[in-house]
């Protein structure tokens, strides 16, 4: 009895002896992760405030001569540009945090995952970044110019600096994930868990869907709903094509290895 209890301990130790050095490296991947953010928030701190007065710039172009923005609160005008240096730390260290998980997750994938994997990554990245940079050069200007003009001709426009950034962090959020739809409809047609043609069929659920979506992230009007609706759905619509060329290009595959079979 004592021999077998002794063989089983040898045996439960190499199994656990896996699950540490990954939980190891995991650790060390997410602190380096941390340390690249860090060090970018540290490089940035000394421009906060410049980068605070950038992002205000859409809102702040339209007010009136001689408006400035307000803090209502005592910490505000270094908290918000803090936070803001913070957020914009971590959006310029994403694509080395998805690197790291890249290389936590790469020894456990097959060959034909690893050449998709590395092309998704940076497609998803850029359409972050992309979906940022039309919030604030194409959504910000339009969105601000309906908010300044449609209110009562003797209310002054005085917005906090703190409620202003919550309110363009939430829209660079919602419109950095909604371009990620293209890469969405993408996996899941080449997963198998759909197709093409189920997709299409759905199109009116889907553009019921992408309105719902931009009413719940965007704030309640209809100008900022509809500038984030519209482009879900032709981003949805870009996916649905990229299936298409997949599917092809995996028929005409399994066409040749027929042919070669055949011969």
């Amino acid at each position: 009895m004592s021999m077998s209890g002794d063989s089983k301990e040898p045996q439960e130790e190499q199994s656990q002896a896996p699950l540490i050095e990954h939980l190891i490296e995991l650790r060390s991947r997410l602190m380096r992760a941390v340390i690249v953010i860090l060090v970018v928030f540290l490089g940035l701190y000394s421009f906060a405030n410049d980068i605070y007065t950038f992002v205000a710039e859409p809102l702040m172009a339209l007010l009136p001569e001689g408006s400035q923005m307000i803090a209502t609160e005592v910490a505000s005008p270094f908290l918000a540009p803090f936070k803001l240096t913070l957020v914009v730390a971590v959006f310029i260290a994403i694509p080395f945090v998805l690197h790291q998980a890249w290389a936590f997750i790469a020894p456990g994938l097959y060959d034909n995952e690893k050449a998709l994997a590395i092309p998704i990554l940076v497609s998803s990245v850029a359409l972050f970044y992309g979906g940022a940079a039309f919030a604030y050069y194409v959504v910000f200007p339009l969105l601000f110019e309906f908010f300044t003009q449609t209110g009562p001709e003797n209310v002054a426009v005085m917005t906090d600096i703190n409620q202003y950034l919550n309110f363009v962090l939430k829209l660079f959020f919602a419109f950095g994930v909604a371009f990620e739809i293209p890469i969405a409809t993408f996996l899941l047609i080449l997963s198998g868990a759909t197709t093409v043609e189920s997709l299409s069929k759905k199109r009116p659920y889907i553009i019921l869907g992408c309105f719902v979506f931009g009413m719940l992230l965007t704030p309640p009007d209809v100008i900022s709903q509809s500038l984030l609706a519209i482009p879900m759905y032709l981003l949805y619509e870009v996916g649905l094509l990229f299936g298409r060329l997949v599917r092809k290009r995996k028929r005409e595959q399994e066409a040749a290895e027929d042919q070669e079979a055949d011969v």
